[in-house]
């Protein structure tokens, strides 16, 4: 084994087949020195000094490190929190650009890099916590592909599903042995079959991205289950493959391509698992703090905490900004990943003068030739002042629209008043938000149900959280959840309540889909899957997190035939997928959709704003040589007389019923009767 100088670029630890060459950022530190491993819990058997300095890049190219090679860094430099600076050699650091970690973390006290037992923590931690610490490892890139192509499926044709890679499969009887809770799972037949029927083209994955558990979690018997707890921006999560988890992930992207899905990730470039100034020192603490996150200003013993996890990565700082990037590109060049959802986006967009549509993050992706043909969207907040930032980012980009989450539930669970008008703007493209800088329908990415919340079974069985099991005196999860129970809270036998929850959750399940812009279905809220009312189980890797699948086929639960029904109506009318805005009546007489009440004529101001209105009802006129389409929507306790409108058609098709009481295939008159039961919507197409 020898040392030569090496290159400063790339970063992290790259093979070349003869040795490794490794190269670490840190623009503050005094010395960085590479420690190798035999083992896991063994100790160093080298620890070899990088004295090659370039652009503060420090680096060596060592001869015959192999990939299989495990290591880490010690960096040196001052211990003054004060002055922001948080060096301890003592603390083996993983490398922020590993492409794997391994090992069995084990939480203790030698993890800090001050003296815990301090008030002040002003003294350095002589501790070295290497035994205890994660490993990076160095990998072979090299990867057999084959034919695999993106899908590059069209935003407007595009079903996101939202799922969580264990907590998808755990529960499934139809997992090959050792499949369940794996990478692998998520392309097992049956999985791949079930995502085909429901007309699903995109796979979101929440955090892969290699985590930590908290510790007050592991003392509580917990985890991070969810995985919003990020330590590494480059390495796949190990605890979801047995071995060769890099691999394993690559092997399911080309399975799952192969299917014609896609493979979103969401990703967590806002904080890190290092936590406030009380928190850890695994990585970046200990290679720059300075640089690597907000300090406040006058206190660079503190962090800024604009995303309520205790700090926040800076990209505003050139080297930050260039380890986001290079991870993105890895994701998409090495594993061929199609898009990514990004954890409070706002974060990532913030600069000295708070956030900024043109922030360094959003300039470089502009321009970037390998991430301008893939999806990005936004989840469009934080927690820091200015932090709600929905329609705000950049015209490539879409984003999670909360607004109509909240109008959708409001106006289904609790017939809230006043929000027709709402409504009508949510189903189609929510314009009022997004119908600027070029931006177009598919800006807004449409859900009703996310991973953090209630479950749409949930939504429809509890008007309060129940969140005990986390430990936190069901303290955590928002308490403004717009649910209800429907006269019981919690599970029941009694059919009238049963009747009214599926007649809810499948009425909700439709509006979504036949909204225009980008759906987003939560994974299992199509079998009735149940969190038991806690709506933030971020820390329960169980059968409270995991989807149940015991609905699967049973009357009353399964609505994946409903899905299935919708999402075809989705492909057969293009009205519902428009990439452009939809108007209403044009000087011409000509309209893109027609607002109409019960009586079947055109809504007045005053129409619009009575308090009490829970029916909304309107014609998307054709387009591509599809027929109109008419939607009626009744949210109220009573069923609802109306008027099937003239215009041009002589007929309406029936197409889809929530309450299952109109005939399919049978044609009303255009000027005849119908009528739509209470808490159910229905869609006819017209004949001429």
């Amino acid at each position: 084994m020898r040392l030569s100088t090496g290159s400063p670029y790339p970063l992290g630890a790259h093979w070349d087949g003869r040795g490794t060459n490794f190269a670490l950022f840190s623009e503050h530190a005094e010395k960085v020195e590479l420690c190798l491993f035999e083992s896991e819990g063994s100790k160093e058997t080298d620890r070899i000094l990088l004295s090659e300095r370039s652009e503060h890049v420090w680096h060596g190219y060592v001869s015959d490190v192999l990939p299989g090679q495990l290591y880490g860094y010690r960096v040196h430099g001052p211990y003054e929190p004060a002055n922001g600076h948080r060096f301890n050699h003592n603390k083996l650091l993983v490398d922020p650009y590993a492409k794997r970690l391994t090992g069995r973390f084990k939480w203790t006290d030698a993890h800090f890099g001050y003296r815990v037992s301090r008030a002040r923590q002003d003294e350095p931690d002589p501790r070295d916590n290497a035994k205890a610490m994660l490993k990076s490892v160095v990998v072979d890139p090299a990867f057999t592909w084959g034919n695999d192509q993106p899908p590059q499926i069209p935003w407007e044709d595009t079903i996101i599903y939202e799922a969580h890679v264990k907590g998808l499969t755990m529960l499934r009887p139809d997992m090959p042995p050792g499949f369940a809770g794996t990478y692998r799972g998520l392309a097992a037949p049956g999985m791949i079959d079930h995502l085909r029927r429901l007309g699903v083209t995109t796979l979101e994955l929440l955090p892969i991205h290699a985590f930590i558990d908290d510790r007050f979690l592991v003392q509580r018997g917990l985890s991070n289950y969810w995985g919003y707890n990020t330590i590494g921006f480059f390495a796949p999560e190990s605890r979801y493959a047995p071995d060769d988890p890099l691999n394993a992930f690559r092997s399911t992207v080309a399975r799952l391509h192969d299917a014609g899905m896609e493979v979103i990730l969401d990703v967590v470039y806002n904080h890190t698992a290092e936590g406030n100034h009380l928190g850890p020192t695994f990585c970046f603490k200990g290679i720059d703090n300075a640089s690597y996150y907000w300090l406040v200003p006058g206190d660079s013993r503190h962090y800024e905490n604009f995303t309520g996890c205790g700090n926040a990565l800076n990209l505003d700082h050139p080297r930050v900004l260039q380890m986001i990037m290079d991870s993105l590109r890895y994701w998409v060049e090495c594993c061929h990943v199609d898009g990514f959802r990004f954890d409070l986006a706002t974060t990532l967009g913030r600069t000295p003068q708070g956030f900024e549509y043109n922030a360094p993050f959003f300039a470089a992706i502009g321009q970037d030739p390998v991430l301008a043909k893939i999806k990005l969207i936004a989840e469009p907040w934080d927690i820091g002042l200015g932090g709600y930032q929905v329609g705000n980012f950049p015209g490539q980009w879409s984003e999670w629209n909360d607004k109509f989450r909240h109008a959708l539930r409001g106006f289904w669970t609790r017939a809230e008043e006043h929000l027709v008008g709402e409504v009508a703007s949510r189903m189609t493209g929510s314009a009022d938000l997004y119908r600027r800088r070029g931006r177009s329908p598919r800006a807004s990415v449409n859900h009703i149900t996310v991973h953090d919340g209630f479950t749409l079974a949930d939504l429809v069985s509890y008007s309060r959280k129940h969140n005990k099991e986390n430990g936190e005196n069901n303290h955590d999860g928002s308490d403004h959840n717009v649910s209800t129970n429907c006269g019981v809270e919690g599970p029941t036998d009694d059919p009238e309540i049963l009747t009214l929850r599926n007649r809810l959750r499948s009425s909700m399940l439709t509006c979504l889909l036949l909204a225009q812009g980008v759906p987003l279905v939560l994974a299992g809220d199509e079998v009735g899957n149940s969190q038991g009312g806690n709506n933030n189980p971020y820390c329960q890797d169980n059968p409270i997190g995991w989807v149940d699948w015991s609905g699967l086929e049973r009357s009353g639960s399964d609505l994946t035939a409903l899905i299935q029904r919708c999402t075809e109506l989705r492909t057969r009318f293009p009205q519902l997928r428009r990439s452009k805005w939809v108007d209403g009546r044009r000087p011409d007489g000509s309209y893109g959709v027609l607002w109409l009440t019960p009586a079947g004529t055109e809504m007045t101001h005053e129409e619009w704003i009575a308090p009490e209105l829970c029916f909304l009802s309107y014609v998307l006129a054709p387009e591509q040589g599809a027929q109109p389409l008419y939607i009626v929507l009744n949210a109220g306790p009573d069923a609802i007389a109306f008027t099937l409108p003239h215009l041009a058609w002589r007929s309406w098709l029936p197409l889809l019923n929530t309450a299952g009481s109109l005939e399919e295939g049978r044609e009303v008159q255009a000027g005849g009767q119908a009528q739509v039961s209470a808490r159910s919507v229905i869609a006819f197409a017209g004949i001429a």
